[in-house]
């Protein structure tokens, strides 16, 4: 016996039917982009690591993942953005040291550094290095420091703007070596490099990636990485741990972040892809290219990572006597 079919139950059948002639999934997907801000201008370290792990995202997902480069303010324009988005899964925050070091430099920010957000992985780290000038006299940590110890107050050491990684990272290298230098902050990379050959300071510590073409062509000489383990790039190069202080391990890093209030099972996807995206060789490759450690790791490490940070450098912020902004 067969029944008549009401004419909702027939249009259900038709369109399903339709739906499977064409390969479509019967079950909705959302497939709207998403924005990812970067707090840095295209074409740096930062911004190529979000590019290159985005990018392998949404080729493997689907998910179209727009880069928005918000460069300002020591990163607190691009974080305020994210602070104020929908917790929806749409968008996402470069984050890096800034934002850990933003906590101890400012007075007071439009955000909270930690409740504003929900992490979702690391990206990387990449290294951090003491150089000197082609034509200085220290060839190695050994002499400089030497030197340090002979001629206190003598030794001037570059870097970029007060508050910046490099240049807390030179706070902590002088503390944790008992070494009294005077540390010369610069408005960018190309000054401090500019600085180092014409001899105007000793020595300079700079995020690796953007010297290493000059320390490749001798322009410039590495005397030191402050990470934990020496650079992939310059192998015989020694670390600071090395170098008489074994607890020194600095280097910057990048991380993904959502919105606070993000669902839970949006973060967990999230996670998995940018996982997945930084487990490729390729991606491996090309961030190593760049000078970046591939990491990555769950939502709950990179929250109890980014807390340690922010009390590293509110510490050492505070024991230079920086005055908060």
């Amino acid at each position: 016996m067969t029944f008549p079919l009401i004419p909702e139950r027939r249009a259900f059948l038709l369109l399903a039917a339709a739906m499977a002639g064409t390969g479509v999934a019967a079950q909705p997907a959302d497939k709207r982009p998403i924005r990812l801000v970067v707090p840095f201008g295209p074409g740096g370290v930062a911004d190529l690591t979000a590019r290159t792990v985005a990018q392998k995202m949404t080729e493997a997902t689907g998910q179209s993942i727009v880069v928005d480069n918000k460069p300002g303010a020591g990163g607190i324009v691009a974080a305020d953005a994210v602070a104020k988005a929908a917790p929806d899964g749409r968008t996402l925050l470069l984050m890096s040291n800034g934002n850990a070091v933003s906590a101890g430099l400012f007075k007071s920010l439009p955000f909270d550094p930690v409740k504003s957000f929900t992490p979702v992985s690391m990206l990387g780290t990449f290294d951090i290095a003491l150089v000197t000038g082609g034509k200085s006299r220290f060839k190695d940590i050994a002499a400089l420091l030497a030197y340090a110890r002979a001629n206190p107050g003598k030794l001037n050491i570059g870097t970029i703007n007060i508050g910046s990684t490099q240049h807390l990272a030179a706070e902590l290298f002088k503390r944790s070596l008992g070494i009294d230098v005077t540390i010369v902050p610069f408005n960018s990379t190309s000054a401090v490099v500019s600085a180092l050959l014409g001899e105007q300071v000793d020595a300079g510590v700079e995020i690796l990636a953007p010297v290493l073409a000059q320390i490749s062509g001798n322009t410039l000489h590495a005397l030191a990485v402050m990470g934990e383990k020496r650079s992939t790039a310059l192998p015989n190069v020694p670390t600071v741990a090395e170098s008489g202080a074994p607890q020194f391990n600095v280097a910057s890093w990048n991380a993904f972040a959502a919105p606070a209030g993000t669902p839970p099972d949006v973060i967990a996807r999230l996670n998995k892809d940018t996982n997945a995206a930084l487990n490729t060789p390729e991606v491996k490759a090309r961030l190593l290219q760049l000078g970046v450690q591939a990491s990555g790791g769950t939502p709950q490490a990179q929250a109890d990572f980014f807390a340690r940070e922010i009390k590293r450098w509110g510490d050492v912020i505070q024991q230079a006597g920086i005055q908060k902004q």
